[in-house]
């Protein structure tokens, strides 16, 4: 069957509104022009048919990508495709083997810690698109957000309701530990997220300390607490170096060349 359409047949009215009513939009949307090929070049009916759900499982797809996209709420654009994974201090063979996602799928932690500008963002965010591509649903926070999110849902009692949610997501990812002071609401956040994950579902973290000097920035029984159930079943990277950013700007590479 060839993948050239000819363009513009017109869709019977009662096939159109059949469409509509089983919600086959992408199907919908080249009928005329597949049923104006199949036509032209006489398909079999069979090939018509498939044409037209390949169309629409696509096009699912598409959009289901997409949802998981938006409600992971992850900063967008950072990819494998465009990581430089030899200007990275964590071992090839490690970042290798946490791409396979294996770790995810056996619900294991992973923490990636070290100085800023050492590449630790950048690695989470292309995870988290690769296991949106894989299917799954992502969370992504900062402590930040997730002090907010205490303080919203604590007001109407609702805060179990609301990490019960997140924990939906078979990989919560918890950015820039350690980078800014760390309030009451937000180390609370932090713990009641990995607790409620421990064992059923994967976090990842990155941060500007080694976690055991969580106790820094919070309560050391509430640090103790976190790291404990962290770490117990965590992938450990640490990374090393200057500031990739840093060195780009020095190098003229962090903006376009104004002419």
């Amino acid at each position: 069957m060839t993948s050239t359409l000819a363009p513009g047949a017109t869709l019977p009215v009662e096939v159109e509104a059949l469409m509509k009513q089983l919600r086959l939009p992408h199907a919908r949307a080249i009928a005329g022009d597949v049923l104006a090929t199949a036509r032209a070049q006489r398909w079999d009916p069979a090939e018509v048919i498939k044409a037209l759900l390949t169309e629409e499982s696509a096009g699912r797809a598409r959009s289901m990508l997409a949802s998981r996209r938006k409600a992971a709420n992850s900063p967008p654009g950072k990819t494998f495709d465009v990581w430089d994974e030899s200007a990275s201090s964590i071992p090839a063979p490690t970042q290798h083997a946490l791409q396979t996602l294996e770790w995810v799928h056996r619900r294991e932690n992973l923490v990636v810690c070290g100085p800023s500008g050492t590449g630790k963002t950048f690695f989470l965010e292309a995870l988290g698109q690769k296991v949106i591509e894989a299917g799954m649903p992502v969370a992504w926070f900062s402590l930040e957000h997730l002090g907010m999110l205490v303080r919203a849902h604590r007001a109407d009692d609702t805060l179990g309701k609301a990490i019960a949610k997140i924990v939906r997501a078979e990989l919560i990812i918890i950015d820039d530990v350690g980078l800014l002071p760390v309030g009451a609401d937000a180390a609370e956040g932090l713990y009641r997220i990995v607790e409620a994950a421990y064992e059923r579902k994967s976090v990842a973290v990155s941060s500007n300390l080694h976690p055991s000097g969580f106790d820094e920035l919070m309560p050391k029984t509430l640090a103790t607490a976190t790291v404990d159930r962290l770490l117990h079943h965590a992938h450990l990277c640490q990374t090393s170096g200057d500031s990739v950013r840093l060195a780009q700007a020095l190098a003229g590479k962090g903006v376009t060349t104004l002419t």
